[in-house]
């Protein structure tokens, strides 16, 4: 999931270059959403994996 939020980031750097500002807002936008849900589920599997290993 790491790498789609990094592919979608790097899209829209090259969109922004070369100007096309919807395909740039959009890639930004999703890039966005992939990064959250990353960090939430990265977040949770420290979590979890923390109460795994104290037993």
């Amino acid at each position: 999931m790491l790498r789609l939020t990094i592919a979608f980031l790097v899209i829209a750097l090259v969109a922004a270059l070369f100007g096309f500002g919807g395909i740039a807002e959009g890639a930004v936008d999703i890039a966005k959403v992939l990064f959250y849900i990353f960090v939430v589920l990265f977040v949770l599997s420290l979590i979890f994996g923390g109460f795994r290993r104290r037993r």
